[in-house]
């Protein structure tokens, strides 16, 4: 079943906005930075089934930047995985729907919080279909500033190593980590002669097009015997102009007038 991308990311945004206002919780802005790349894989890519989370055929999807989470119950929402009622108990004690992404829910593979570790699992993930000779893929959504941790860099060597190309990563490059901007922080570039030097195929693209974000990964393994990076360049905050590109709103919750404010923007200008 394939779905109006814009649709879902609208109100991945909305339901987003919802769980994490409620909750007085964190990380809007890093869940609208992949808003659209998350729509475009549960709405267009991902080969899966709502009915049947556990169905042995599925592409696998992880989640390395899980602080992220309440944007993959979105769509999971949204998709039928789980029910849109389900959303209401998002980081409330006890509640299975954890502010880090949990595999307790229908439809996550694998829980993250830690950074660093969801492109490792999605690589043994990849192995494991090739060992195996399934034809489902791994796709692996990862945050710029994740790319500090050392254990990226030894999946990357070990993805190529053994041509996985049945696993395609997405990196999330809206350029602001935890208290500012990455090339602050520490400086990651030249991201793309790095990643092809490791012996990926590396493209690049606007993670806020649509058309372009499936286009790419509906084309990905882009060479045979190489797993593929797609480097998406996105804003923290997209689709809230006081949000975007403010590195705070990687901690702050909305408040009312706030909240009223995003929910305005979201239904009249995407």
């Amino acid at each position: 079943m394939k779905i109006d991308t814009a649709y879902l990311a609208k109100n991945i945004r909305l339901l987003v906005l919802n769980m994490v206002y409620k909750a007085k919780a964190s990380h809007v802005g890093s869940c609208f930075s992949i808003a659209d790349i998350v729509a475009v894989l549960y709405g267009k890519i991902l080969n899966v089934k709502p009915s049947d989370p556990k169905w042995i055929n599925r592409d696998r999807f992880i989640l390395s930047k899980g602080h992220s989470a309440a944007a993959i119950y979105a769509a999971l929402a949204l998709r039928g995985f789980i029910s849109k009622d389900d959303l209401k108990s998002y980081g409330e004690s006890g509640s299975l729907l954890m502010t880090h992404v949990s595999h307790k829910i229908k439809g996550v593979e694998f829980s993250t919080g830690s950074l660093g570790h969801g492109l490792p699992f999605a690589t043994g993930k990849a192995m494991a279909a090739k060992k195996n000779k399934k034809l489902w893929k791994t796709f692996v959504i990862l945050s710029d500033g994740e790319l500090d941790e050392g254990s990226n860099w030894e999946a990357f060597m070990f993805a190529a190593h053994h041509k996985l190309d049945n696993l395609v990563a997405v990196i999330d490059y809206n350029k602001l980590q935890s208290l500012d901007s990455v090339e602050n922080t520490l400086g990651i570039e030249p991201l793309t002669d790095k990643l092809e030097a490791f012996g990926w195929a590396v493209k690049e693209v606007d993670g806020h097009d649509l058309a372009d974000l499936e286009k790419q990964l509906e084309a990905a393994p882009w060479i045979t015997e190489k797993p593929s990076v797609l480097i998406a360049h996105t804003t923290k905050g997209k689709g809230v102009s006081f949000m975007q590109n403010k590195v705070e709103w990687h901690y702050k919750s909305p408040n009312p007038e706030q909240f009223d404010l995003s929910v305005k923007e979201i239904e009249n200008s995407l």
